[in-house]
């Protein structure tokens, strides 16, 4: 059954992957950038032209993601698949994103709005009034090219993303998860992660302790930076002179403290209630 690993952009779905993929599909738990294979993106483009499905055609696209999603659970009736997305969990012209039929768990990493303005800037190559317009408008993201398996992304606005998501609280199926939280207290965070894995699919969690080491220890933000440095990095996107764009630049430098006042002031307004909720304010 499909585990939905939702978040905003830049909001810490790439770590918590990171995670994830080191612990679950490898001998040792260290983490590779290979590794990060194993939890693909929903919607994916390979998996809908396997299935006959014209990807040329968003509209068509969105029509088939629950079709898609129930092929998805039938290759994998015994076992649990993590999917990443970035979707607001909406009906999109008149289709669910997914329902419960297919859906077992969701996590949901949120973090920030101040934070998340100014990564968004950097990886977008945009400026940060730019960014701020993208956070509060009710949006999409991407666009169609069969090259990359890309389709268009349905994420909606900060806020509305955030809340969307909730749907699967009502039911216990929903664990959220602060990113600020997962930097402070990585060992903490991710162990009620496994845990919460565990438990929404009835298994026992016997944690590994070597292995839950070296995951803390190849996941840091410094490690990922150098492990940039050296290899590619197989998701950065390219900037204008084609060059990748760094994708681990910030970390914990990014505070949301330095914002220019006008900035801060319209995200703490327009997202006041859902910052107050998370205490961010």
């Amino acid at each position: 059954m499909i585990f939905w690993l939702a978040s905003y952009p830049k909001s810490g779905n790439t770590l918590i992957r990171s995670m994830l993929s080191a612990y679950l599909f490898s001998e040792d738990g260290k983490f590779e950038f290979s590794l990060l294979k194993n939890i693909k993106k929903f919607p994916d483009f390979g998996v809908f032209r396997n299935l006959g499905i014209d990807t040329s055609d968003e509209k068509e696209v969105v029509k088939k993601y629950i079709y898609v999603q129930q092929e998805i659970n039938k290759r994998d009736s015994n076992s649990i698949r993590l999917l990443k997305t970035h979707s607001a969990l909406n009906d999109i012209n008149g289709y669910k994103f997914t329902d419960l039929k297919n859906t077992l768990g969701a996590i949901y990493i949120v973090r920030d709005p101040r934070k998340v303005v100014l990564s968004y800037a950097n990886h977008s190559e945009i400026s940060l009034e730019e960014s701020l317009n993208r956070l509060t408008d009710m949006r999409t993201i991407g666009g169609i090219n069969d090259a990359q398996n890309q389709s268009v992304t349905h994420v909606g606005s900060w806020a509305s993303n955030y809340n969307s998501w909730k749907e699967f609280k009502k039911v216990d199926r929903y664990l959220l998860i602060k990113y600020e939280d997962l930097i402070f207290k990585p060992e903490e965070i991710f162990i009620s992660i496994l845990d919460f894995i565990h438990k929404i699919s009835n298994a026992k969690l016997v944690l590994n302790k070597k292995k839950l080491k070296n995951v803390l220890e190849t996941t840091t933000f410094e490690y990922l930076q150098n492990l940039e440095q050296k290899k590619n990095f197989p998701e950065a996107i390219k900037s204008k002179d084609g060059k990748n764009i760094t994708f681990f630049k910030y970390g914990n430098k990014n505070t949301g403290k330095n914002l220019p006042y006008k900035i801060n002031e319209t995200l703490e307004n327009i997202f006041q209630q859902e910052m107050k909720e998370l205490k961010y304010l």
